[in-house]
């Protein structure tokens, strides 16, 4: 039986690497707590992001609002459609359609993605090669989304900008150079609770909200409701089957990284395995940021890196763009 327990993951303040006349040793002590947080539980809180709560809590609200009072025709309009009607990726997902691990997720979902050249918004399309599926109500939401994902970035940015510091890296902007035209994704997801769902949770060991997995990039930014004892982290120096829980903050980010970070680090900061298990009566909603390399961006393990590992390199070189066909195309196909 896997044990679960509350474990405060560690809060670290960005606002240093976001005030650009800030004292250097405010950034090297941000910095330092960055790079404990990263070698350890993988998994943080962000503050001192600057977004207000007011934007955050319309975020959520939003995509509450589109979960519950749209009507299945008009989630349908925007439904995910496999090439060459669709790209494959973006756009609405029923519940039980997201596959982890071979087991169908009990959620529901809209993903976005940056999109690529200009297509003219017409089929035909390719696998991740089209454009974002908005949803028509609440009318607002386009809008406020796309106003939302400047903010987003902005911290993104910082916060691999404390990476390069955090790591001692000779050209401390490495990260923020390859992720300029970040290839980044922003989904929003509804989870209704699981005892709706299944009659005895505890007893069915193989539902999940989302089930156990890492984040295919380089950082992922969590915004999610004040829905509590849902979201489980496995860090990966944790006896195997321990779970934390990892409860929201209010005005605070839950931060962790990807696989692409740590191929860069030769896996001095490890991808961190977690999962969704809300077995609440609420309908819980989150609506992660993943920011991610530029789409042709090449991500191998850094020299400097390599250095600290003994010579020993971990993994090859791979191709953002290429890496994620291949992810999308075995989850979704």
């Amino acid at each position: 039986m896997a044990s679960h327990f509350s474990q405060s993951l560690p809060i670290i303040d960005i606002s240093a690497f976001l005030a650009p006349n800030s004292l250097k040793a405010t950034r090297l002590e941000c910095a330092k707590k960055l790079a404990t947080a990263c070698s350890t539980t993988g998994f943080f809180y962000l503050i001192g992001h600057g977004i207000p709560i007011s934007t955050t809590d319309q975020i959520i609200g939003l995509a509450r609002r589109f979960f519950l009072e749209s009507s299945d025709e008009d989630k349908a309009r925007i439904a995910r459609c496999s090439p060459p009607q669709g790209d494959g990726a973006r756009g609405y997902q029923k519940i039980g359609e997201n596959v982890t691990k071979g087991l169908q997720d009990f959620h529901e979902a809209i993903d976005f993605y940056r999109e690529l050249g200009d297509d003219g918004g017409k089929p035909p399309f390719e696998l991740l090669k089209g454009v974002n599926l908005w949803p028509e109500y609440p009318k607002e939401l386009k809008n406020t989304y796309m106003e939302y994902l400047d903010e987003v970035k902005r911290v993104a940015t910082a916060v691999v900008l404390a990476m390069g510091t955090a790591l001692g890296l000779e050209d401390e902007e490495f990260f923020v150079k390859h992720t300029r035209e970040s290839f980044w994704v922003m989904r929003m997801i509804g989870y209704p609770g699981l005892n709706s769902l299944v009659s005895n949770v505890d007893d069915d060991l193989e539902r999940f909200s989302c089930g156990e997995h890492t984040d295919y990039g380089c950082l992922t930014l969590l915004l999610a409701d004040e829905t509590p004892n849902a979201l489980q982290v496995h860090p990966a120096s944790s006896p195997e089957g321990t779970w934390i829980t990892a409860n929201p903050i209010p005005g605070a980010f839950v931060v962790n990284i990807g696989d692409m970070m740590e191929r860069w680090t030769n896996g001095i900061w490890r991808s961190t395995r977690h999962r969704v298990i809300h077995k609440s009566d609420n309908y819980r909603v989150s609506v992660p940021f993943f920011f991610e390399p530029d789409w042709n961006a090449t991500v191998e393990p850094l020299d400097e890196c390599v250095r600290r590992c003994n010579n020993q390199r971990i993994g090859d070189a791979v191709v953002y763009g290429d890496h994620l066909v291949g992810k999308v195309r075995g989850n979704f196909y």
